[in-house]
């Protein structure tokens, strides 16, 4: 248990280190708290003693240590009203009726990483767990179309494909048979169920039915071969804090923060609720000197999770605050 002024002594210390990335010394403390700067040391060594301080090498001062920064969330962190500018950026972006609920999430994250210096990630419902809700084309020209996958999730890919002389006819039979048959089926099955139930039959309805049986297999091909949803803004962002200014630091964090890989570093976090998660240091499978907030959202159309990652020096309570309100605007 610590005491009033314990707990004033590493709230004043954590902030400070967020703000500054200095070690802060007895002295800066005994302004603010009105107590002498040996009462102030002696309280700072008991902190230490308790795990919750560190003494650098280069300073008298001291810094959160891991188990410090976990304390301060779980105890004396206090959610602050986000910023009139903060709140305004994002009303903007919620408020813009002709903008898609995917469009909406990837500009929340894109104003949350500009915000705040930090990197911001969906992780989208893993395709494999997606199925066919329906396709669509859109002609670009006499020899070009787009072919859209829409999946029960909300999840969208199209892929633009030639097709020089093939009727307009010839195409939307091949949809309205694909649409009939196939709807309903996970993303990673359809291109088995083309082969075996499409390709049989779609001779007998269109002419060009080699052309067009290829054009939509290589689609879905390779939109199940693809099998991650994930967005990832910022990444560079890393580079603005101290705590990764090795080279070779960096390096391994960026080579985590990779589509492939974000599924599962993610997913070994356990986060089953629907809360705003933190996870600092070892709690997470980054890095030691990082931290990962998370919370997952869902609508009627779409469903996912929402992370930002940063030092471990991060500005908790401003990202806890965002995360918030975007996903309170999203599930509303």
């Amino acid at each position: 248990m610590l005491t009033d002024r314990q707990k004033e002594v590493l709230k004043i210390i954590v902030l400070e280190y967020i703000n500054e990335a200095r070690p802060i010394s007895s002295s800066e403390i005994c302004e603010r708290l009105k107590c002498s700067s040996a009462t102030i040391r002696s309280e700072m060594a008991l902190l230490e003693e308790k795990g919750l301080l560190e003494k650098t090498h280069t300073s008298s001062g001291r810094v959160p240590s891991e188990k410090g920064y976990r304390y301060y969330v779980d105890n004396l962190m206090e959610i602050k009203k986000m910023s009139a500018e903060d709140m305004l950026k994002l009303q903007i972006v919620f408020k813009n009726s002709q903008m898609q609920l995917s469009d909406i999430v990837n500009e929340s994250l894109k104003l949350i990483s500009e915000m705040t210096n930090y990197t911001s990630i969906k992780l989208g419902v893993a395709k494999h767990d997606n199925t066919l809700k329906e396709i669509s084309v859109v002609p670009l020209n006499q020899d070009n179309l787009t072919i859209i996958v829409v999946t029960n999730t909300g999840y969208v890919e199209h892929k633009t494909v030639n097709l020089p002389n093939v009727s307009s006819e010839d195409i939307k039979k091949t949809v309205t048979l694909i649409n009939n048959l196939i709807t309903g089926t996970p993303i990673d099955e359809v291109s088995a169920k083309l082969e075996y139930e499409i390709k049989p039959i779609i001779s007998n309805y269109v002419s060009e039915h080699e052309k067009l049986y290829n054009a939509f297999y290589n689609v879905f091909n390779n939109f199940a071969a693809n099998n991650t949803n994930v967005d990832i803004v910022g990444r560079n962002n890393l580079l603005k804090h101290k705590e990764f200014n090795s080279v070779e630091k960096i390096s391994s964090i960026l080579e985590k923060i990779d589509d492939d890989n974000m599924y599962d570093l993610i997913n070994n976090i356990d986060t089953d609720n629907n809360n705003i998660n933190i996870y600092i240091g070892k709690e997470n499978h980054l890095d030691d000197d990082m931290t990962v907030i998370e919370t997952n959202y869902k609508t009627d159309t779409e469903e996912g999770k929402l992370v930002v990652m940063g030092p471990k020096r991060m500005d908790y309570d401003r990202v806890v605050s965002l995360l918030e309100f975007i996903k309170e605007n999203l599930e509303r």
